[in-house]
């Protein structure tokens, strides 16, 4: 729906920045696309006024203009058009403007030069480089340039003058997104409704109304409505002695601001109120309409019917089609288009306006088989309100008497069989408010109710619903309508009263933690079942004594039979599964659980929760998946101790045991070569399986951010001997416990080699140190340092 801003304020004054009324419009509820302004990209083009013309002396076309543009001296214009003469007002673009070139559908820069030895400092302009067409200024001749002196408003024009707004292009075109739920405001009035409630401006909006030239319609016509399903409401009037012209300034303006074309005056009046009212009308010739008869019925097997489109063949007519005829023929599709001899002519002298209200679904589904979805159509099929029928047809015959199109015949038929029982709803304030979690005073209520036209009753609380609001139905209703006028934003945010059962429980919260982490280290999750072969605990050397599985009474097989006790073969199995595919390597996790037997057969197992890691490839190694497994206590706040362990589904020498606050929480390792052969595969498979109930009791996930330090760190590099039996982590407590100061501890190279006693290996550390009061010393770091070697040494690790 494009809005044109003049015709919005014919009813309401919105003259504020079109900023500002595109960002209140759609805040409440009508959603702004996009606007522009009708002049496009034309600048700097005036009124000029030819004081003086003279033929060029080098050139039979050309002809030499002394032009007035408001200026203190005029301006000289050469120029080719030969239907300038001396007192015409003609638009003039200026050096430095901008016109619009239609053929190439560009736009030019003007500037000022010379023809043939005389200056010009400008250039006349037609319609057509004003972006315009012949039927915006039917007085101006389609050759030449326009000339102004026979428009309308003439009078009203000086030298100087911006032409676009001296001819009506300072419009202003907003278009809008309308929901199928708002049908009323496919309207200019229906918009203006909305402008006055969101800005609480005056809607000046009078019931219009006719005079009438005498005579009664019955006597020279008669309708009927043979299927009132269809068609609840269809009125009918008569104009005679019609004057086909063109149609006046202000009416083709907001035309084509509403991206309308102008025709005439009779066909600009009925696409003026379907776009004024939201109600579709149509003119018939009276000479076509035979035996002075209209029949609304449905279509006949076997009828066609031309449409106004010449372009197309007639189309085949079906039954369940609607259709207006006369007394021999289809004239119309109801609610679509109007056919062949249905249109307005030149000579057309008298006219039948139509307005009615037909079937949305009835429409939509005519529309489709025959292939044109109109305008009017795209209305009725939204549902459209048969009391607004009245007011549509009133409005048509008021501009024709204003316009002098022709002497309107006094009366009106009208076939009614809608129904006319106004829809009312209950209003408490306090459940809109309980509703929308506002509040919103009562009288404030009331008042948004009442700007957006229902009529309020005090005491019985009951409101009235505008016919063309087909949209509100239920109270939920009436508290959208509130919310969207009052404003959103002014609505403060709360947090959902939530019952305790949709809460997340803490080891819920955790688990989702633990999947963020595995996501973030480039792990795919996995699902396997909980079941399988026994015979997985010998292929992955598990101790007898973890060989106790829950048994299956019934299980789908000897593969599925017992209930795991590890995750380890269902993670194998998984990693086999994609070497045998030919996946080059990947990394994968599962949270599943484990279940261990307790007491007897009719005792339940303990279920535990277990992170299952597993990784293989070419870019994997031990110490990828000891850093991937140190990514996850960091993240939970826990502080993890890497040592050796000796498990025998590990290789030996690549197994650590993780604890924490002397619990164990995991193991991790290369799987032993015999098990990888017991597997079938030659790659080197890294697992690791951690005890989530566990980490869970020891996690903090509370996060206390600290100060950045003011003073600079300083840093010592160390590298240690030591025996091949002391690790890492045994060394990074003593180092800790000795040093003074120390902010972090990084083993960043492992040397066994030319240099070193065998037996022995070299560890090098890198220590930062920072003190949080003052700028640490050298000599102070060197004390520290003296400090951790000594105590160092009492292990028997030596400084390399």
């Amino acid at each position: 729906m494009n809005l044109s801003m003049k015709w919005l304020n014919d009813y309401v004054k919105a003259d504020m920045p079109i900023k500002d009324f595109v960002a209140g419009i759609t805040m409440s509820g009508s959603k702004v696309e996009t606007y522009h302004e009708m002049r496009g990209e034309v600048d700097k083009v005036v009124v000029g006024k030819v004081l003086e013309i003279k033929k060029h002396e080098d050139s039979e076309k050309l002809w030499i203009c002394q032009v007035d543009i408001g200026q203190a001296s005029p301006i000289q214009i050469v120029t080719a058009a030969t239907n300038v003469t001396e007192g015409a007002y003609i638009p003039v673009v200026l050096d430095g403007g901008t016109v619009i070139d239609r053929e190439h559908g560009t736009t030019v820069k003007i500037k000022k030069g010379k023809l043939r030895g005389a200056e010009s400092c400008g250039m006349f302009c037609s319609f057509n480089e004003l972006g315009m067409e012949n039927a915006d200024f039917p007085y101006s001749s389609p050759d030449g340039v326009l000339v102004l002196n026979d428009d309308p408003d003439f009078d009203k024009m000086k030298p100087g003058d911006d032409v676009l707004k001296a001819v009506g292009l300072d419009d202003i075109s907003v278009e809008f997104e309308i929901t199928n739920n708002r049908p009323d405001c496919l309207s200019v009035l229906g918009l203006a409704r909305e402008a006055s409630a969101t800005f609480m401006l005056p809607y000046n909006v009078k019931e219009p109304s006719y005079k009438g030239a005498g005579g009664d319609i019955n006597t020279e016509l008669s309708v009927t409505v043979e299927n009132p399903k269809l068609c609840s409401r269809y009125m009918a009037a008569k104009v005679k002695n019609v004057k086909i012209a063109p149609s006046p300034r202000w009416m083709v303006e907001r035309l084509r601001a509403s991206g309308v074309r102008s025709i005439n005056n009779l066909v600009d009046i009925t696409n003026f109120v379907m776009l004024e009212y939201g109600h579709p009308m149509h003119a018939f010739d009276a000479r076509y309409v035979a035996g002075n008869r209209i029949v609304v019925r449905n279509a006949k097997d076997g009828e066609t019917l031309k449409l106004l489109d010449e372009a197309k063949e007639p189309v085949k007519l079906s039954p369940e089609m609607l259709i207006i005829a006369d007394g021999e023929k289809p004239m119309a599709v109801a609610g679509v288009m109007g056919g062949e001899y249905s249109g307005i002519w030149d000579d057309t002298t008298e006219v039948i306006f139509e307005s009615a209200c037909f079937d949305g679904v009835s429409v939509r589904r005519t529309a489709r088989k025959v292939g044109e979805r109109t305008e009017a159509s795209a209305r009725f099929e939204k549902g459209l309100d048969p009391i607004n029928a009245k007011n549509a047809l009133f409005r048509a015959l008021e501009l024709v008497e204003l316009l002098g199109c022709g002497e309107v015949v006094s009366n009106v038929i009208d076939v009614d069989n809608s129904n006319k029982t106004p829809h009312k709803l209950v209003h408490d304030w306090k459940w809109v408010n309980s509703f929308l979690g506002a509040e919103i005073p009562e009288e404030e209520q009331i008042s948004i109710l009442e700007r957006l036209g229902f009529v309020y009753d005090r005491a019985t609380h009951e409101i009235t619903v505008p016919s063309v609001r087909i949209d509100m139905e239920l109270p939920c209703d009436i508290g959208e309508e509130i919310a969207r006028i009052y404003g959103y934003n002014r609505i403060a945010s709360t947090i959902p009263k939530l019952s305790s059962r949709s809460t997340a429980t803490k080891e819920q919260r955790f688990t989702d933690k633990l999947v963020e982490v595995m996501i973030s280290q480039g792990c795919l999750e996995t699902m396997t079942f909980s079941f399988i072969s026994p015979r997985s605990y010998e292929k992955i050397r598990l101790e007898e004594s973890r060989r106790n599985s829950v048994t299956l009474l019934q299980p789908l097989g000897e593969d599925t039979s017992v209930m795991r006790t590890t995750m380890i073969p269902s993670m194998t199995e998984l990693i086999v599964r994609n070497i045998n595919n030919r996946t080059p390597g990947g990394r994968f996790f599962e949270i599943g659980r484990v279940y261990l037997p307790k007491g007897g057969a009719d005792t339940l197992p303990e279920e535990r929760d277990i992170l299952c890691i597993g990784a293989y490839g070419p870019d994997e190694d031990f110490f990828t998946l000891k850093g991937i497994a140190e990514a996850v206590f960091d993240a939970v706040g826990i502080d993890a101790k890497f040592s050796r362990a000796c498990d025998l589904t590990f290789h030996t020498g690549r197994c650590a045991e993780i604890t924490a606050n002397g619990i164990r929480t995991g193991v991790l390792g290369e799987l032993h070569p015999a098990v990888a052969e017991n597997y079938g595969i030659k790659e080197r498979v890294y697992i690791a399986e951690l005890d989530i109930a566990a980490m869970c009791q020891l996690a903090h996930t509370d996060v206390k951010y600290r100060q950045l330090p003011k003073f600079p760190a300083i840093s010592r590099d160390l590298s240690l001997v030591c025996d091949d039996s002391v690790e890492s982590g045994e060394i990074i407590d003593i180092i800790t416990k000795a040093g003074k100061h120390l902010e972090q501890v990084t083993l960043f190279d492992m040397y066994k080699g030319a240099g070193v006693p065998d037996g022995r290996k070299s560890l090098s550390y890198k220590l930062v140190m920072r003190r949080e009061d003052k700028t640490m010393e050298n000599e102070e770091a060197d004390k520290s340092v003296e400090k951790i070697l000594k105590a160092l040494a009492e292990k028997d690790i030596t400084l390399r």
